[in-house]
């Protein structure tokens, strides 16, 4: 397959056009984070502990890659027609098969997130409490997936600060979206104390994380009524991984474009 610059050109500004698309917050998102005062007071502790743990591990993945790290040898499953098992091997792919692979690692992640809020979405606002977390978990992992089949290592400290930036690019407003498509815009090129300044914003990662649960607010409400959160939980949870997985998707293979049209301004044939 041959990508030539126009082509990489071309693709480079559909990604930016995606970028421009992304929007602020609705008003009535900000009034759905109501609820969750609600949570915050009603909840059994022992449903608080749990939610505390998992906010934790979150913050280990931060830190060292937690529990929550993904495998590079999840690439053969991704490209088992290929037999590729290298990232070395994925970042020399067409973006065409990357993209496809991506679509697949999608779909099924989008299968898992229905049935997963479906399953919590039964118990109405107790098991709303421990949907969001595990939601989280979810879309996190779905992520590393996603910097796999484009070739980049999610144990690398680098792209966890990377895989985080894009978590809290979903769950920002306008003003923050802009700063963040900013930062990772140069992310690849930025100095060693650049990058250290983006760790240090992470270090408050719970806040990132419980303004991630206050955005998620209107999308959840309908989930915390008993039996018919069923059928809202499945709906909203299915939704939330697919505009991770967009942007996982969009961002990522912007970073891809650019390192290939560093590489060779000219042309480039695969």
């Amino acid at each position: 397959m041959k990508e030539s610059k126009q082509w990489l050109i071309e693709e480079l500004r559909t990604v930016e056009a995606w970028e421009k698309d992304q929007s602020d917050l609705w008003f009535w998102e900000k009034i759905g984070r109501l609820p969750f005062k609600l949570i915050d007071k009603w909840t059994p502790a022992f449903i608080q502990n749990k939610i505390g743990l998992i906010l934790d591990e979150l913050g280990k993945y931060v830190q060292t890659g937690g529990s929550y790290l993904s495998s590079v040898s999840a690439i053969s499953s991704y490209y088992s027609k290929l037999s590729i098992t290298k990232l070395e091997e994925v970042a020399k792919l067409p973006l065409s098969t990357m993209d496809e692979a991506v679509g697949k690692l999608t779909g099924t992640r989008k299968n898992l997130a229905t049935f997963q809020g479906a399953s919590t979405g039964i118990g109405g606002i107790f098991t709303l409490s421990i949907d969001i977390p595990l939601l989280l978990g979810l879309q996190l992992k779905t992520l590393q997936d996603i910097a796999i089949c484009y070739g980049y290592d999610p144990k690398a400290k680098e792209e966890r600060l990377f895989i985080v930036k894009c978590l809290q690019f979903v769950s920002a407003d306008i003003v923050g979206k802009q700063a963040i498509l900013k930062q990772l815009s140069q992310f690849d090129h930025q100095d060693q104390t650049a990058k250290r300044e983006v760790l240090s914003e992470l270090q408050g990662w719970r806040e990132v994380v419980f303004s991630y649960r206050d955005r998620m607010g209107w999308k959840k409400l309908f989930q915390m009524i008993p039996i018919a959160g069923l059928v809202f939980g499945a709906f909203i949870n299915r939704g939330a991984v697919h505009d991770i997985a967009e942007a996982g998707k969009m961002l990522y293979r912007k970073r891809r474009i650019i390192e290939r049209l560093a590489v060779d301004p000219v042309s480039k044939e695969i």
